[in-house]
């Protein structure tokens, strides 16, 4: 089993959509067997809370329904946890490279230069309209089949 773990700021807006968008490609592929999939943000603020109410809204129009997640902070032990972390922008990545204990399990990557090949931020959308949000689900789910396909592959 391969375990992926999203990772933006606060786990309320990228993240959860990353997290929805990459479980509906595992499902249609039918490989949910394979997979152990989860978001968490770099800071605590929102923890237990729901996606924001425009990454729901963004994900249902799509079809999939994130409205059971709820947010949650990094921890130490998901190092050992996950095999993979992504971080969805380069601050964050910065993060978890700072945190990830010596001799850890996960390898820490940025979400589209690991799934796309390119060197580039999931802008955050927060303070935007729902296009922006639009913006992010089309970035993840162009990431979440390459990715998909990278972790098969091997």
């Amino acid at each position: 089993m391969t375990s992926v773990l999203f990772v933006c700021l606060g786990n309320i807006c990228r993240s959860p959509l990353a997290e929805g968008v990459f479980r509906a490609h595992v499902a249609a592929a039918r490989l949910e067997n394979r997979f152990s999939i989860d978001s968490a943000g770099c800071g605590g603020w929102h923890s237990g809370e729901l996606p924001d109410k425009r990454s729901i809204a963004t994900a249902a129009h799509h079809g999939i329904d994130i409205s059971d997640q709820r947010a949650r902070q990094i921890q130490v032990d998901d190092f050992d946890r996950f095999d993979l972390i992504l971080g969805l922008d380069r601050d964050n990545v910065r993060h978890l490279q700072s945190m990830r204990p010596e001799g850890a399990q996960a390898r820490v990557a940025l979400y589209l230069e690991e799934a796309l090949g390119i060197k580039k931020d999931v802008p955050d959308p927060y303070y935007g309209g729902n296009s922006h949000f639009e913006e992010v689900y089309q970035l993840c789910d162009k990431a979440s089949a390459g990715l998909l396909k990278s972790l098969t592959s091997n």
